[in-house]
């Protein structure tokens, strides 16, 4: 998956080696209050930026690069029994026509419900599945043909060897899967779990990602 229509260098963020990500939640009390993203450099690549007295209720969020040019928008569709999302590029308007689609598999909420991707590229519809828990930080995400794309886990600071809590993990993409895609289905995936944030027993350290495990 490519954002080749993006107002931005063709393939920005696809790479040709494997790359990995560390997302860090810039609240630990409300889903979806905002993001920021850095590269295993440091520096800044993504960020979502929410405001309001209740950003939970959100339906539409915008991933942004560092300069604030709008990437990507996902937006919940109502009504929806199985949470459906859907993803616009750049900033949405109206009379836009979705490049992508999520859903749970299921109608209940369960954390460990697989979760259907589908992107129309013009030609056709591409299919990916997300698996695994998401409020543990642990989901892999498959294109049609089972391949590994990319990965959600939980980090470990390098120098201490410590889990650390989970509004800080690592988003691992894969050569030729687009890194905002990847975190455009993050947006969702936080959405549709919207779990508190509080990882009772583990350490609630924040760190500045200035290197990769």
């Amino acid at each position: 998956m490519k954002f080749k229509d993006l107002s931005l260098p063709q393939d920005c963020y696809v790479f040709k080696q494997e790359t990995h990500f560390t997302v860090l939640k810039t609240s630990l009390f409300f889903t979806g209050d905002g993001f920021t993203v850095y590269n295993s450099l440091g520096q800044l690549v993504f960020r979502v930026d929410s405001y309001g007295p209740q950003p939970r209720l959100q339906d539409q969020l915008v991933l942004m690069d560092p300069r604030g040019r709008c990437l990507l928008t996902v937006r919940r569709k109502r009504p929806s029994l199985h949470q459906r999302w859907e993803g616009f590029r750049g900033e949405r308007m109206d009379g836009d026509k979705p490049i992508f689609s999520v859903k749970r598999s299921s109608m209940i909420g369960r954390p460990r419900t697989t979760v259907t991707v589908e992107v129309y590229d013009g030609s056709g519809e591409e299919y990916y599945q997300i698996e695994g828990c998401f409020s543990q930080r642990n989901c892999k995400i498959y294109n049609s043909k089972r391949k590994l794309v990319a990965e959600i886990r939980r980090k470990v600071d390098p120098t201490t060897r410590v889990m650390l809590g989970k509004e800080v993990f690592s988003l691992c993409v894969k050569p030729g899967f687009d890194g905002a895609f990847a975190m455009g289905l993050v947006l969702v995936l936080d959405q549709m779990n919207g779990d508190s944030y509080i990882d009772n027993g583990a350490p609630e350290r924040v760190v500045h990602p200035s290197a990769e495990d």
